[in-house]
């Protein structure tokens, strides 16, 4: 079989130059102690970090926190956006999420000043959303704050995070997230 490079380069480059745009987003899955709990897609340039269960001080209180493992994922070019997933041990509902995140809120956004709490399928899966403003690291953000029912008594706590004159393109990849998020049980 022969192909003939001249008819191939004008395919190539209509793709490249603007032609239908690939999309290949990348799946993550959470797990904890080896099992599966949730998966969900992260957007093409887009950096993933993980760590594991630690504590956090509370520096005004003194008194150490407990975080769960946290995969947090922001774009690669810049800090204007951040979402963090977690899914704390012995928190097996949406009002046990809710408790989670006030023990955890001052660590995630400073003077929090919610504007809607909507209850919601996330993944055909139960959840609350709380939608705010608040700062981080000295600057104004909008946040959502998800806390998703999963089987087996656990939760997904997932906080999003858009910084004041961040990109607005950043809110498509935020709600693209959201839309890939599957339980995994």
């Amino acid at each position: 079989m022969h192909i003939r490079l001249a008819a191939v380069l004008p395919t190539c480059a209509a793709l490249l130059l603007g032609g239908a745009p690939a999309v290949a987003d990348t799946p993550i899955t959470y797990t904890d102690q080896g099992r599966a709990l949730f998966s969900f897609a992260v957007p093409d340039f887009w950096a993933v970090r993980t760590g594991g269960p630690r504590e956090i001080e509370d520096t005004e209180l003194g008194d150490p926190r407990a975080v769960a493992r946290v995969i947090g994922v922001r774009p690669v070019t810049d800090d204007g956006a951040w979402m963090g997933f977690v899914s704390p041990a012995g928190v097996a509902s949406i009002d046990g999420g809710l408790r989670y995140l006030q023990d955890i809120d001052k660590f995630l956004v400073k003077d929090p000043n919610v504007s809607e709490t909507v209850t919601t399928q996330i993944g055909g899966l139960p959840a609350r959303v709380i939608r705010g403003t608040g700062t981080r690291e000295g600057r104004g953000v909008n946040f959502t704050a998800t806390v998703i029912d999963l089987p087996r008594d656990r939760v997904a706590v997932i906080i999003a995070v858009l910084r004041d004159g961040a990109d607005p393109a950043y809110v498509d990849d935020l709600n693209a997230v959201f839309a890939s998020f599957r339980s995994a049980q």
